[in-house]
This record gives structure tokens, sequence and C-alpha cells, in this order.
């Protein structure tokens, strides 16, 4: 059976919900209703920080990846780490992945941060991603969040974490790339 990957943090791991309601898993359903016959792997976990994901990812690499859906970023973002570092793991990540995958189908989940923050290291931080595609020849989700961040209905009271609701635009946000992709394989 062809695998899909996705390495996150919370966003992707659906923090305080049920595994089921998280985008990953919502995009198992619409593969398999779509005829897809794709297992779908959610290796996310709150707070995961690029380096996290590059101690994470061994374990996950010790079977076949078709597709890699890497949304990462954000909360070393959060914690002031530069730009360039960033970039340079997320980099690492993906390098990894593809020594172990050669034909491995990569999918970026572009992130963007809130405007409060220094302006040019919130461009710098959202141009990172597109970036990132263009180098390694992924596709590229450009915001993740798109039609989510901000409104309080689809979001849990913290104001970050998307609720149930706000995981099913993300799962649509994602199916707009991954289908091609996954009908390609």
């Amino acid at each position: 059976m062809k695998r899909i990957l996705v390495l996150g943090d919370s966003i992707s791991e659906g923090f305080q919900l049920k595994p089921s309601e998280a985008y990953p898993m919502l995009l198992a359903k619409k593969l398999r209703d779509a005829g897809l016959n794709l297992e779908v792997i959610n290796a996310s976990a709150t707070g995961g920080t690029t380096a996290g994901g590059l101690e994470r990812l061994p374990t996950h690499l010790k079977r076949k990846i078709d597709i890699f859906i890497l949304e990462l970023g954000i909360n070393d973002a959060f914690r002031g780490i530069p730009v360039d570092q960033i970039q340079k793991n997320l980099q690492q990540i993906i390098d990894k992945v593809k020594a172990r995958n050669p034909e491995v189908r990569i999918v970026i989940a572009g992130m963007q941060l809130p405007n409060y923050a220094a302006d040019d290291y919130v461009s710098a931080f959202g141009k990172m991603f597109t970036d990132l595609a263009a180098k390694n020849g992924a596709a590229l989700v450009p915001y993740l969040l798109d039609g989510v961040a901000g409104d309080p209905a689809l979001n849990l009271p913290d104001g970050i974490h998307p609720n149930a609701a706000g995981q099913k635009i993300l799962a649509e946000n994602v199916w707009q790339t991954l289908e091609p992709i996954a009908r390609g394989l």
C-alpha cells in the first residue's frame, strides 16, 4: 500500500481533538472516498519544532514513503529561532526523506506569522516555505490556516489551534494540492 507521512506540530496533530478529527485523518477519508488506497501516518506532535522533527524522523523512515507532508516551523518562530536556521532544519528533514525515498512527492504546508512580530522576520518566515518548495520541486499549500486563522468559530478558545470545524477546512486546503499528486502515484 502506498503511504503518506505527515510530519507536523500541534496544528497537524489536532491539538485537543480526537485523532480522527485532525486534518491528516480527514485526508485519509477523502482519499478513500476518491478511491485512492493510501495509508496516512500522522507523525505530528504538540510543540513540534524543526529540531524535534529531525529527531523524530528516523523512526518513520523505516517504511517507504510515497508522499511526505511537512508542516513545521511556526513553533520555532514563536521561540525566536532565526529564519535561516528554521529553513536549514526543514531542508535537512527533506534531504533525509529524499535520501530514503528518492521518488517521494513532497507537499510543504506553508504558515504565516501574525503581523505583530517584526516585519522583516514575518516576511522572511512566510517566503521561506515558497523558497523551500521551489528548491525541492515540492508542491506548496500556500497557507495551511487559510480561512481558519483568526476566526473564533473555527478555533479552540486559545485562538491558535483549529477546532474540529477548522480542521475540516485545513483538510480541504491540503486536498487541493494533494489530490492531483495522489492520483499521479
